[in-house]
Parts: structure tokens; C-alpha cells; sequence
């Protein structure tokens, strides 16, 4: 048997060798040295040393032997967790490589020509403040808490937010970009802080006068030894960072619809499957195209309907097929069962929905504008449109003065080319058909549009 043992030595340094040189071939070390990196592992030392040790410890066995090399393994083993811990910390200690490092001025790269990020935010020198700190600036924590929101309102991951500085801005200007796209851009002073007059407020406060970016209600940028007398006179006090992310928070759900892809709707699938492997496998590709459900789930999007039931869009796109609908027409079909989700984002279970609605008068105009062709926009006087854009934004500014969101009711035909009307219109306002109301939540109409004014459409 020794014989045997000792005779298969020689076959077991052949193949250890063989082993080496078969991974030497995609290595760029010499044979010295990719030799060491693979010997010199503390991780196979040490079992080797323990196992030696305990054979030098058996009874009748040559324990000397096995006992001095297992302190020869174990001396191995220390040396190489000697090697590693220095790799290690030399590997911390090296410098940044080229994407890390300061970019060197007057060399032009391609992401000063084009940034491919989803969603960015550039800030002119004086903002630089603002994010110094890195993950800990309470600007970065803000946004990430705001992506987790946005994402979790929407039904899907929204991109990482990329913020960097752009010396063209004015100083304390930021922009926001949705892919190559800017939606938005506004000032904010980083040393002071933005307050926003209640309906109790009867003071004007001393400072630089603007307005709230998000909502568009007149502001005063104060210093921040002037909050307790801001906060005294029914002001509320956004710090600035706030006032960034929040800002940032509305563009996403306005333009979020853009940052969906056939990817993220593949993840949303890949997701589903895991509970209704039969559902997706039945339904996609076989009846829906991939390209398709995400038009569909764009068009949703657009009008802030979530898309986190993804097993209810199916189901329900699933019993469309063949009826020759187009994308929008079946988004359009989907909202009924859809529109509670965005129901409970806006108003509490308990309180009642802020509705406002269309006086019969102007409604009637409204579909007398497109009755040529349902598929039309519509096409107003511009009389008529700055009177409505101008009642609609003096509600919804007082509702949210009052924390509220204001809800546009209209009959089922004019719910999308209204609500297409008033996205081209930089109005976020959300605006639901009669039939898409839940039956056991409570209203109450706080304004009713067109009630008491002459009011005239463009009728070809």
C-alpha cells in the first residue's frame, strides 16, 4: 500500500503542474510570479497545516514527520496572510485611476459632449456646496429617498439621478435633464432658506422674492436667522435642498413615462414570474408584444397611473387582443381597474376626494370641438384656454397651500384629449373620467370651471 502511495506522488505533481500551465495562459504575469499567486494562498495553507497536525497526532504514525510539516504548512500560511493583507492595503492605498481623477483642464472628453445618464441634475459653482459631502450631503439623501418614493408610486425602478457641476449655469442655477431632454430649470441660494406664505400670513418678510419651482407660488429666499418670524407668521420653511428635490420629485412623474424601456418592463416581467409563471408565459410574447405592453405601460404612465399590478395590465390586455385597438385605446380601456391605485397615492383612505369639475356650459363646448374627429386634439380659442389654465392653476395652487392635490372630473370621451391638452400646457393636473371614481371613497368639489363665464370655442 505504500508502495502503491508513494508511486501516484509523481501523477499528482503532473497534474498539479498541467493545472498551472493551462491557467497561465490567460494571465499577463511571468511564470515566476503567477506561480507564487498561486501557491502563496493563505486560504489553502491553513487546512493543509490542520490536517497535518492532526496525523502527526494519531498514535503509531510518524509523528515527527507529519507534526514538522504541519509547522511548515503553518509557517506558509502566515507568510501568505502576511502577502494578502499587504496586496490589500496597497491596492487601498493606490491612486485614482483615470475615470476617478480630476479631469485635466482644457481636455475635452465625450462626457463633456454627450451624457447618456437617464436622469441628471447640473448645478452651476455655487451649488458645489451643496453636494461636498458626498453620500452624507442631506441634497444626495434627499434625492435617493425621492427615487425610492418615485419608484415605488410608478411601479418601476427609476434610473440613478447623476448630478454634476456645469460651469455655463449661473451660480446658484440648477437644471434638470430626463435623458438629453431639459425639463427644468429654477435658482436656489444654498445660504438661505425658501418660505412659503399661508393663508394666515400678513407680513412681508425681507429677502430675495421668487417662487416655488415645484408648485409656482410666490416665495421669499430668507436668511436663516429669519425663520422663528417666518414660522411666527404661518410661513412654511423649505431648506434648499428641499426645494431641489422636490422639484426633481415632480419631473419624474411628469416625464417618467420616457424613462421606461423594453428592459424595465422585461425586469417587471421577469418579476411577475416568479408567483404567475403561466400568466406571463401565456400572455407575452405569444399575445403582447414586448414593444407593445410597453407603449401601453408609457401611455399609463404619462397620465400618473401606476403600473405596479402588472398581473391585472396583463389579464386585462390579454382579453383586447384582436379587437384592433390601438396602444393608447387599450391604455385608455385599462384606467378603470388602474385608477384606484392613483386614487390612494393622492388623497388618504379616509378623506375626501378634491374634485374639480366642468360646468356643463363649457363641457359641452369642449366635445363640440372635436365632434369632426373623436381621435382630434382639441382645438380652443385662446381666450377660452387661458381662462381655464388660469382658474385650473389658482385651484390647484390653493389646494396645495393646503397639502391637497387637485383632481380634474370629466366625462369619459374628453378624459384624454383634455388631459393631453393640459400636459401640453406644462399641467401636471390629474384628470380622471366619471366612470374611473371608486364608488366608496367620498368627494367634494371644491371648484367648478366655466360656471359663471362666457366661454367660446374655435369651431371649424
Amino acid at each position: 500500500m505504500g508502495d502503491g502511495l508513494v508511486a501516484q506522488i509523481p501523477s499528482l505533481l503532473l497534474s498539479i503542474a498541467t493545472a498551472i500551465i493551462v491557467t497561465r495562459v490567460s494571465s499577463t504575469h511571468d511564470m515566476a510570479a503567477h506561480i507564487g499567486v498561486q501557491i502563496n494562498l493563505s486560504r489553502a495553507w491553513i487546512p493543509v497545516a490542520g490536517v497535518m497536525m492532526i496525523i502527526g497526532l494519531v498514535p503509531g504514525m510518524p509523528n515527527a514527520i507529519f507534526i514538522v510539516a504541519a509547522l511548515a504548512a503553518g509557517a506558509a500560511a502566515w507568510f501568505a496572510l502576511k502577502s494578502e493583507k499587504t496586496a490589500n492595503q496597497t491596492d487601498a492605498d493606490a491612486p485614482a485611476t483615470a475615470e476617478d481623477a480630476p479631469r485635466t483642464p482644457g481636455v475635452l472628453t465625450a462626457e463633456d459632449v454627450t451624457d447618456y445618464s437617464a436622469v441628471s441634475i447640473q448645478i452651476g459653482y455655487g451649488l458645489i456646496p451643496m453636494i461636498e459631502d458626498g453620500d452624507q450631503s442631506a441634497l444626495l439623501s434627499r434625492i435617493t429617498s425621492i427615487r425610492r418614493d418615485v419608484s415605488k408610486a410608478m411601479g418601476f425602478v427609476i434610473p440613478g439621478v447623476r448630478i454634476r457641476d456645469d460651469l455655463s449655469l449661473p451660480p446658484n442655477t440648477y437644471r434638470i435633464r430626463i435623458g438629453q431632454a431639459i425639463v427644468a430649470e429654477d435658482m436656489v441660494y444654498p445660504d438661505r432658506k425658501l418660505a412659503l406664505p399661508g393663508a394666515m400670513s400678513n407680513r412681508k418678510l425681507k429677502g430675495i422674492e421668487g417662487r416655488d419651482p415645484s408648485f409656482g407660488m410666490e416665495a421669499i429666499w430668507i436668511l436663516p436667522h429669519q425663520q422663528p418670524e417666518a414660522e411666527a407668521d404661518d410661513h412654511i420653511v423649505v431648506e434648499p435642498d428641499s426645494v431641489i428635490a422636490t422639484h426633481l420629485s415632480q419631473m419624474l412623474y411628469q416625464h417618467g413615462y420616457n424613462l421606461l424601456g423594453p428592459d424595465d418592463v422585461q425586469v417587471l416581467l421577469d418579476n411577475l414570474e416568479r408567483s404567475s409563471p403561466t400568466l406571463v408565459e401565456s400572455v407575452v410574447p405569444k399575445l403582447v408584444p414586448l414593444h407593445t405592453l410597453t407603449s401601453v405601460l408609457r401611455h399609463l404612465l404619462a397620465d400618473r397611473i401606476p403600473i405596479s399590478d402588472m398581473r391585472r395590465i396583463l389579464e386585462g390586455m390579454s382579453e383586447m387582443m384582436g379587437r384592433n385597438m390601438s396602444n393608447q385605446d387599450m391604455a385608455e380601456a385599462l384606467r378603470p381597474a388602474l385608477a384606484p391605485l392613483l386614487i390612494q397615492q393622492v388623497a388618504p383612505l379616509n378623506a375626501p376626494l378634491p374634485l374639480i369639475t366642468l360646468a356643463p356650459e363649457l363641457e359641452q363646448l369642449l366635445m363640440r370641438s372635436r365632434q369632426q374627429n373623436p381621435n382630434d386634439p382639441l382645438v380652443l380659442d385662446n381666450n377660452l384656454a387661458q381662462t381655464i389654465l388660469s382658474a385650473l392653476g389658482k385651484v390647484s395652487e390653493d389646494l396645495a397651500a393646503q397639502g391637497r392635490t387637485a383632481i380634474v372630473v370629466v366625462s369619459a370621451p374628453l378624459r384624454r384629449p383634455f388631459a393631453a391638452y393640459l400636459r401640453a400646457h406644462s399641467s401636471d393636473t390629474i384628470v380622471l373620467a366619471i366612470n374611473e371614481l371608486p364608488d366608496n371613497r367620498p368627494i367634494e368639489v371644491v371648484a367648478s370651471l366655466g360656471g359663471n363665464q362666457q366661454l367660446t370655442t374655435q369651431e371649424e
